[in-house]
């Protein structure tokens, strides 16, 4: 928990579904469903807040179906956010976005800055968007500062990623027509960042990604995974083999492996002193070095 390492931090607490990996010194964790809107409610009131981190997002596939991760999501930020905006000490939130904001539209901005109007071409892309119009309606109205910090996709040994998951698999398709190139982020970089953008009480969007871009067929032979092209209609075949396989395909990653997804990043270094130091090569890289699941059989009988 980086924020417990932070001087300017005070007291911490947390909401979640899931508890925290690692063992917390001084936060005090709260296991709250998405959806228990009482209980979000008197916790975040109770505790009133100066600084809220919101980063309860699900990706499709990630954890959820995509309507149920949309659910979710819908649910967390309506009930963190309003919660928050009735906290007399709050002044600053922070919320998680994504470049899926940007859309890939045709003709669209290859490398979009913060400068560069919204338009989401895809669910999670409007799912995200959704939070950061909560949040800066909340911002306007009790005058509180809100910076949204649009990540490229997490990787990392424990996030939950349908990217990740899907350049795993035996054999992986790409686009035989364009084969566009993308960015990411580690883990670990995008929790500094969030902890950066907390510290400044940062009050803009603001990009971060890893430096450096990889096609999905670069990434394919670097992790010695079988290239598989596809093009046109073959990609509802290919979308329906790495369903069966356990790797569903989300629209907001084949959109990303059809049409690319890259953003610029310079202002976070301006803004918030933060700058990525994995590249985007050594993230990947990393990806195949994580070990599978691996079964140990019981080592005696259990009724």
């Amino acid at each position: 928990m980086l924020l417990e390492d932070e001087p300017w931090v005070g007291a911490l607490e947390g909401i979640g579904t899931d508890p925290p990996r690692p063992r917390l010194r001084r936060a005090v964790f709260h296991r709250i469903v998405a959806g228990q809107h009482d209980r979000t409610v008197e916790a975040v009131t109770r505790f009133n807040p100066h600084v809220v981190v919101h980063i309860a997002v699900w990706e499709p596939y990630s954890r959820a179906t995509p309507d149920s991760a949309r659910e979710l999501t819908d649910d967390a930020a309506t009930s963190i956010l309003g919660a928050a905006a009735e906290c007399r000490a709050l002044e600053s939130i922070v919320v998680r976005s994504g470049f899926e904001v940007y859309g890939r539209q045709r003709n669209a901005v290859t490398r979009p800055d913060e400068d560069v109007v919204p338009f989401p071409t895809c669910d999670y892309g409007h799912t995200l968007l959704d939070i950061e119009h909560t949040a800066n309606a909340i911002g306007r109205r009790v005058g509180v500062t809100v910076g949204s910090l649009r990540l490229a996709s997490i990787l990392g040994p424990h996030v939950p990623s349908p990217l990740g998951r899907l350049l795993r698999m035996p054999a992986v398709p790409f686009s035989a027509v364009a084969d566009p190139p993308f960015a990411v982020i580690h883990q670990h970089d995008a929790a500094e960042a969030f902890v950066a953008a907390a510290r400044e009480r940062v009050d803009q969007p603001l990009n971060i990604v890893s430096p450096g871009a990889i096609t999905a067929y670069q990434a394919i032979r670097r992790g010695h995974r079988l290239p598989v092209p596809v093009v046109g209609p073959q990609w509802v075949a290919a979308k329906a083999a790495s369903y069966l396989a356990g790797a569903p395909l989300a629209d907001h990653v084949k959109e990303m492996l059809q049409r690319g997804r890259l953003a610029d990043n310079a202002r976070a270094a301006e803004v918030i002193g933060f700058a990525p130091t994995t590249t985007t090569s050594d993230v990947i890289d990393q990806l195949y070095r994580w070990p599978s699941v691996v079964h140990h059989p019981a080592t005696k009988a259990v009724a």
